[in-house]
C-alpha cells in the first residue's frame, strides 16, 4: 500500500516531487520533516539530468518504495 492513494498517478518527476512534499506533510513536524524534505529536494538535483526514459521510471518506482517505507516506520 502506498503512503497516499495518487501513488499509481505519478508518471513525471515533477509529479513525484509533488507527491513526496506530499508525503512529508505527513511527518511529524520538526527537524524529521525538514530532513526529508531537504532529502528530497537533494535527490531531485542529483537525477535532474536524467534523460532515459526506463532509468526515470526506476527512480520513480523507488521513490514511492522508499517513501512508503519512511511513512510505515
Amino acid at each position: 500500500m502506498s503512503p497516499l492513494p495518487q501513488a499509481e498517478l505519478v508518471r513525471s518527476s515533477v509529479q513525484l516531487y509533488r507527491y513526496l512534499l506530499r508525503c512529508c506533510r505527513r511527518l511529524p513536524q520538526g527537524p524529521i520533516q525538514q530532513h526529508y524534505r531537504h532529502a528530497i529536494r537533494q535527490s531531485f538535483k542529483v537525477h535532474a539530468d536524467e534523460d532515459d526514459p526506463e532509468r526515470i521510471q526506476q527512480i520513480i518506482k523507488r521513490a514511492i518504495e522508499d517513501a512508503d517505507w519512511v511513512m510505515n516506520k
